[in-house]
């Protein structure tokens, strides 16, 4: 492969991350993607074989990438050295919940690929969870569970973190007097970290009380 030809299939997968996040897979077309990323259709297959397998790459790049950030993120915290907070649960654990909350932030194109296939987006295409969900959320479950109480509800900790931050990376929030506020302001940002540090320490049972925000 030539470097041209690097270049061009990177920027097929980058249009078609941001097409498959805006408009997901079923809404998204081969021509639309070719046409953003100025190729032909014929070189759309020769670099993936079709729309189907694009996808697939798409999605397993979202999982590489937030697979890499989360055990960045594990041997932070296995390597921190004694006396460090991230050496108790309650540190451990936070450390990773303002990791994950600050990649979904970085990534809303991620968030909003995974959100697409939650209502039943590309149905006929079902290998993302099989082979990238259940690796991460077994990875973190195990983590987790080595950190929380025995009584804890892990799998839904876990996945209660997964749907708020993936709905706050892409849509914000409304105010009181129903002002849209983007998850880049720094404020609303503060706010519901400071909320999720909240329900996660109770729901799992972590000893004292959860960081300032």
């Amino acid at each position: 492969m030539t470097s041209a030809d690097g270049g061009e299939r990177e920027l097929i997968l980058r249009v078609a991350t941001r097409l498959f996040a805006a408009l997901g897979y079923d809404g998204t077309s081969a021509s639309q993607i070719t046409e953003a990323a100025g190729v032909d259709v014929a070189t759309l297959n020769e670099h993936f074989g079709g729309k189907r397998e694009l996808y697939l790459a798409v999605m397993e790049r979202a999982h590489l990438t937030e697979l890499a950030d989360l055990e960045g993120t594990i041997t932070q915290i296995a390597t921190a050295p004694p006396g460090d907070p991230l050496r108790e649960p309650s540190g451990a654990v936070h450390r990773l919940l303002d990791s994950y909350i600050d990649f979904c932030v970085r990534n809303p194109d991620i968030a909003a690929l995974w959100m697409h296939r939650w209502l039943s987006d590309a149905s006929d295409v079902t290998e993302p969870e099989r082979q990238y969900v259940q690796p991460v959320v077994r990875r973190i479950s195990e983590t987790l569970r080595s950190l929380a109480s025995p009584s804890a509800d892990v799998m839904f900790a876990v996945w209660t973190v997964t749907w708020s931050a993936h709905a706050f990376s892409r849509g914000g929030v409304l105010d009181e007097e129903g002002n849209h506020w983007s998850p880049g302001d720094p404020e609303i940002l503060r706010r519901f970290r400071a909320y999720m540090h909240d329900v996660v320490h109770h729901a799992l049972g972590l000893p004292g009380d959860p960081p300032p925000s």
